[in-house]
Order: C-alpha cells, then sequence, then structure tokens
C-alpha cells in the first residue's frame, strides 16, 4: 500500500511515550534517526572482539597536494573514527594503503614516489601481524610524491575505422589525455582502453577486448611510452531472445518488446535501448539482459533476458489540504499484468474541496476515472491507451460535471521525441454567473508530438522541452467545429561548475479558432494564473473580464500568452535560491490583440536538493492584483516549477 501523506498514529505516540517512561536517559533512535540522549560511542567497539584504536596524520613533510592526495585515497584516513579489529586487521589497513596510495600515485601521472606509513614508528610492511600496538596506535603517512610524467608516446594498435554513422561516434582516446605531451595518467590508459573498446562495439563487435597493455616509465626523463593493443573479434549480429524468470508474463512478448531482431546488427545502443522499453513495462521488480559468452559459429550472439516479476496489484492512497483549496482525498487501484502482456488497469477516484467554502458534498469536486494501457501494440513502442472518466469540478470561474471516453496511441520515436493520436467524446455541462448553463457535446482527435532532451525531469540544467498539441473537435448541441492549438517550450542554461547557476525560460501560446466562446465548453477555453501558470495569481483567475450590470466576471478567452523566466543557483549541494518573474494574457479572440491586460507576478524562492528532485517552496506576488487574488501566495511541491 502506498502512503503518499504518512501521518503519526496513535500507536506510534504511545511508543514513543513507553520509551521515554522506561528509558529516560537512554539514547532513542526511530528508524535509524537519532532522536534525543548520548549515542553509545560504543556500536563498533560492542561489535569487534578486540578493537584496535588509532590515530593518523601525514608526515609533517609530506606537501599541502600529497596530503591531499593520501587522505582521499587512504583507508586509514577514512575509517578513523572506527577501531580496526585487532592489531592485525589494523596492519592488513596499513598494506592495502600502500596499493591505494600507489594508484592514487598513478592516477596523477606520477610513477617515481616513494610511499611511507609507520605504526608505532615502524613500517607497517615490517610489523608482524601478530605484534601488540599501543592503545591507540600511531600511524603516520608520509608520502614523496615524485615528479608528474607526460606521455612520450601513446599508441593503439587495431583502432577502429572512422565511422560515417554518427550514432556510431565514439570520442577519441585523444580527448581523455592519452596523446603524446599530456601528462601520463594511469586513468588517462584506462578510458582509452574503454574508449578502443566501445568504438568496436559500436561497429558491430561485441566481443572485442584489449589484449595488452604496455606502459614503459622512463625516469630519467620523465616520461612514459605507453600502447595498447585492441582485438576487435568478429562481427555478429543479435541470436534468437531468451527470457527466463516469468511466472505470470508470455516470455515470446517480453522477447517481442526488446525490439532485438535476429540477425540485426550488434550495437550496443539497441541494448539500452531493449532495456529502456522493459522498465516502462512497469511489471518488473528487476530485468537485465545478458550477453552470450560466445559468438555462435552462424554469426550470431546469444541474448538472454532474465526478469523478476513485480506482484500484479497495487493500490494507494494520499491526501493533500490548504486553506484555499481545502481538504483533498484520493485513491487509487493498479493491475499490472491483466492477459500476461503487462496490460495495465488503474482506476482512481478523488474527492476535493472539503471544508473550502462550506461542508456541503454537493460542493465538493469528484472524480472516478478508468485507464487501460496496452504495451507492444504493432511495434515495441506502440501504446494502445483507452480512458473512462466522470467528473465533477467546482471552481470559482465555473462548475463543470461530465463524462470522457478517450481512445488511441502513444509512440515513443526516440529518447527525445514522442507522439500520441487519440480520438475522444464528452458530455458536459457547465454552470456559471455569466452564462448559466450549457451543455455540450463534443466528438474530436488530438494529436501532439514532445522532444524533450532536457538532463533531468525534476531539476534540469541543459537542454530543451518543446511540445506541440492540435486538437480538432465538433460540438454537435451548437453545431460548431472548432480547432484548438498550443505549444510550449522551455530551455534551461546551465553556467559555472556542476551547473551552479541556472537560467531557465517558459513560453506557451495557444489558439482556438472556429467558435465563439459562449458557444464552446469551459474547460475547452483558456484561464491563466495559480502555481503552473502565472504564479501569485488565483488558479485560474486570469482570464476575459467581462461585464453586466455593474458586474464584473472572469471567463475564458481563445487566446493564450503565458511565459515565465527564472534565474536559479545553487548556495550549497543541498540548498539554492530561486528569483522569477511570470506573465500570462488571456485574449476574447482567437489571436492575441493585448485588449486585455497582461498580468506579471513575481517572486522568490528556496530549494532543497533531496537528491530525488528539490523541495520547492516559492512566494509570489501579483504586480497588478484583480478580485479574487491574494495580496500574495506561496506554493510547495516536489520539482523544479518547470
Amino acid at each position: 500500500m502506498d502512503l503518499k501523506r504518512p501521518q503519526a498514529s496513535c500507536f506510534g505516540a504511545a511508543l514513543l511515550a513507553l520509551t521515554a517512561f522506561v528509558s529516560p536517559a537512554q539514547a532513542f533512535d526511530l528508524f535509524g534517526v537519532h532522536l534525543w540522549g548520548a549515542k553509545k560511542e560504543d556500536d563498533a567497539d560492542s561489535v569487534i572482539a578486540d578493537p584496535q584504536r588509532y590515530t593518523v596524520e601525514t608526515a609533517a613533510s609530506t606537501s599541502d597536494e600529497a596530503k591531499t592526495l593520501v587522505e582521499g585515497a587512504s583507508s586509514l584516513f577514512a575509517d578513523k573514527d572506527k577501531p580496526a579489529s585487532g592489531a592485525a586487521g589494523l596492519l592488513a589497513k596499513a598494506r592495502g594503503d600502500y596499493r591505494r596510495i600507489l594508484g592514487a600515485l598513478y592516477a596523477d601521472g606520477r610513477y617515481g614516489g616513494t610511499i611511507s606509513i609507520l605504526v608505532d614508528g615502524k613500517e607497517a610492511s615490517d610489523i608482524a601481524p601478530d605484534a601488540v600496538l599501543s592503545k591507540p596506535a600511531k600511524v603516520v603517512i608520509s608520502v614523496d610524491p615524485g615528479s608528474q610524467f607526460l606521455f612520450a608516446s601513446a599508441r593503439v594498435k587495431n583502432m577502429a575505422p572512422p565511422t560515417l554513422d554518427p550514432k556510431d561516434f565514439v570520442e577519441s582516446p585523444e580527448k581523455q589525455g592519452y596523446v603524446a605531451g599530456e601528462i601520463a595518467r594511469s586513468t588517462a590508459i584506462v578510458k582509452a582502453e574503454r574508449l578502443v573498446v566501445d568504438a568496436w562495439r559500436q561497429q558491430g563487435h561485441p566481443k572485442a577486448r584489449i589484449v595488452s597493455r604496455e606502459v614503459v616509465a622512463d625516469h630519467e626523463n620523465n616520461r612514459v611510452d605507453a600502447t595498447i593493443d585492441a582485438d576487435p573479434g568478429a562481427k555478429a549480429g543479435f541470436g534468437p531472445v531468451q527470457v527466463k524468470g516469468t511466472e505470470r508474463m508470455d516470455p515470446e512478448f517480453v522477447a517481442f518488446i526488446t525490439g532485438l531482431q535476429p540477425g540485426q546488427e550488434y550495437d550496443p545502443d539497441e541494448i539500452e535501448r531493449a532495456k529502456k522499453r522493459l522498465s516502462r513495462l512497469e511489471v518488473f521488480r528487476s530485468a537485465r539482459i545478458e550477453e552470450g559468452d560466445a559468438i555462435g559459429s552462424d554469426g550470431l550472439l546469444p541474448i538472454t533476458v532474465a526478469v523478476q516479476e513485480q506482484k500484479l496489484r497495487r493500490f494507494g492512497v494520499g491526501g493533500s489540504y490548504s486553506t484555499l483549496d481545502g481538504l483533498g482525498l484520493e485513491t487509487y487501484w493498479l493491475h499490472r499484468n491483466l492477459f500476461g502482456r503487462a496490460e495495465r488497469l488503474r482506476i482512481d477516484a478523488k474527492i476535493g474541496g472539503i471544508g473550502s467554502q462550506s461542508y456541503d458534498p454537493s460542493e465538493y469536486s469528484y472524480l472516478l476515472g478508468a485507464s487501460f494501457t496496452k504495451p507492444g501494440v504493432y511495434t515495441p513502442d506502440t501504446d494502445f491507451i483507452a480512458s473512462l472518466i466522470g467528473e465533477r469540478k467546482v471552481l470559482d470561474a465555473y462548475t463543470q460535471t461530465s463524462i470522457t471516453a478517450d481512445a488511441g496511441f502513444t509512440q515513443i520515436f526516440s529518447d527525445e521525441l514522442s507522439g500520441k493520436l487519440t480520438a475522444n467524446v464528452s458530455k458536459s455541462q457547465f454552470k456559471d454567473d455569466f452564462f448559466g448553463t450549457r451543455d455540450f457535446l463534443t466528438v474530436g482527435l488530438l494529436g501532439g508530438l514532445t522532444y524533450d532532451s532536457r538532463n533531468s525531469k525534476v531539476d534540469p540544467a541543459r537542454g530543451y522541452f518543446l511540445e506541440g498539441l492540435l486538437s480538432p473537435f465538433y460540438e454537435i448541441e451548437h453545431g460548431n467545429f472548432a480547432t484548438k492549438f498550443t505549444a510550449e517550450g522551455r530551455t534551461y542554461f546551465g553556467f559555472g561548475k556542476d551547473d551552479r547557476f541556472v537560467l531557465a525560460s517558459r513560453l506557451k501560446l495557444g489558439t482556438i479558432v472556429g467558435a465563439e466562446i459562449a458557444e464552446l465548453p469551459s474547460d475547452q477555453l483558456f484561464f491563466a494564473g495559480g502555481g503552473g501558470s502565472v504564479r501569485g495569481y488565483a488558479y485560474r483567475n486570469i482570464g476575459v473580464n467581462v461585464e453586466r450590470n455593474g458586474t464584473s466576471y472572469v471567463i475564458g478567452g481563445r487566446s493564450l500568452v503565458e511565459g515565465s523566466v527564472e534565474a536559479r543557483a545553487k548556495i550549497t549541494n543541498t540548498i539554492g535560491a530561486v528569483g522569477f518573474v511570470d506573465a500570462g494574457y488571456v485574449g476574447e479572440e482567437s489571436f492575441p490583440d493585448f485588449a486585455q491586460q497582461l498580468r506579471v507576478g513575481v517572486g522568490a524562492g528556496i530549494r532543497y536538493n533531496t537528491g530525488l528532485g528539490p523541495i520547492r517552496l516559492d512566494v509570489a506576488m501579483p504586480l497588478d492584483r484583480q478580485t479574487n487574488d491574494p495580496s500574495f501566495a506561496f506554493y510547495v511541491g516536489i520539482g523544479q516549477a518547470f
């Protein structure tokens, strides 16, 4: 069961109270979080039978540069607050540090350094494992890193030939510093080997490997000659895909969904795409693709997909509360694999607006819906989707009661580009103070393309997001044909080390042609305002301002211009700050004439990076406040605003 907003139970409160009553002086941890009391010095000592504590430092003669290198590589420094397992354990750790520090020197291009690790004044490599050490033992590490060596030559035997296919391009070893005249870092050699193998694999050689590495250091001249010899192995195609580990899933369908065709030239990029296709099914707890140990006599490489299925069913509950919208509750039930080919059925139920203005159930918003997805229709990247939703939505601008059905297809063309095409029919009734009660019956199509090259969906620092949606529909009650079009673009530019400064912008345009406002369903018309639109203004309170008998009303419009600019800065690795300007315009005509005033909101916010995405807290104020707009508004969410 998924609990989106877990709350403390009476049992949990009683448990805390009982714990505090029984042992008020003891330390207390809840789910690994230290809450009160002194933490025991203990834990390591109580687990290790013969704890050997020690102090560790670098010798005074060690340079600052070498100190940084030693402290980053040494396990003695990394574990200095934990006791070793006896003298033997401490000496084993010290002996391991010779190798670790030597590796760090090589990674810095230093092949003539010296390392000394003294334990109680004696070289660690000379001390017997059963020696008796001081408690705590004194460890002193001294390193003379020596000079950095340069590559005199950096050669590759059997380098893959240049490719004309940009999808097969692999960066050259020279770009990673494996070239004459550069610092001879061991890491440059290792990276060069990986790139050499990758280049062959991209050209259809799955068993390419490095057969020898020759590195000769000239200590008199501080130079290194390096030679890498590669064996590309035979060129191969994909063999038939074997599937193991399925319980309820059809193994033939799993093989089909990978998209790996027998006889197709081997390509590691196709393997990665197959992994993504399997992940999108949302059926497997784990799924891995294993390449055969050898290419068969037929020139094909055996491929095995090993999977572990998740539970068939899942349900979740959640809730939210705000002083503006009141209490909202929601639940869902999901079946992941109806007929053995990852068909998903999901049922959602929601109720909102409880206590926002009254406790009259007729003033609440409701939703009950079911959606069905059948993946792998026609191609591994084509899904059939269908839904049926009944909804009552109570907003300031209007009250909507509707039932909507749609069905169609989604298509993933590449990692960046996807599209969809669906047909829909909707029966709805709208009530508002300006138009009164109106009934509509619409049938139409929805087609869209999305291009998304952002480096992150929740905290992007680079890339673009572009989306276009076209929706022609026919309204039967009034006999009108209309077309709705929206386009949105977002850009992200990162600056400084690790993109500590990001400039983000967003522009959304929309138009409806073919019918007048009074003869269009309110949910098809454009509104703006709120957390995902123009912050600082009330939700959907930016529209077309009309008057009747001296009373002003806000109704939807037929054109939309909306934009935002954000400047984001990381103050620390976890804390960030944001300043932003949002603007929005909704017009009565199909093309903006700016007869209505452009609404602008400004604000600032903070971000707390959780690792999964930033927690967002924004405060915004409207520069042209209207009726029902707040003086300022707070917004809380997960992920950036856009």
